[in-house]
């Protein structure tokens, strides 16, 4: 299943350079969103390292999702696709 990064989970001051928001096409509901905790997500990098992470919550009432990857990803992984394992 494939999902688009939308941003980093940011605060007012803060920006957790490991945490992102993604959104999957046919998730539109909170309640979707919330059976997909505990899954894994894959990003590849263009050059072919992969970084993995867990989806770890919903993030509001539209169905995004907060993953939390093992390490930073760059600031060119915005808008770019990840795989849902």
């Amino acid at each position: 299943m494939e999902a688009i990064i939308n941003s980093y989970r940011m605060g007012r001051h803060t920006q957790e350079n490991n945490q992102m928001i993604i959104s999957i096409k046919t998730v539109n509901s909170k309640e979707k969103a919330e059976k997909l905790v505990g899954k894994k997500v894959v990003w590849k990098s263009p050059k072919g390292k992969e970084i993995k992470g867990e989806i770890r919550s919903a993030h509001g009432n539209k169905g995004a999702l907060r993953v939390l990857f093992e390490k930073g990803l760059p600031g060119q992984s915005l808008t770019t696709k990840v795989e849902v394992i």
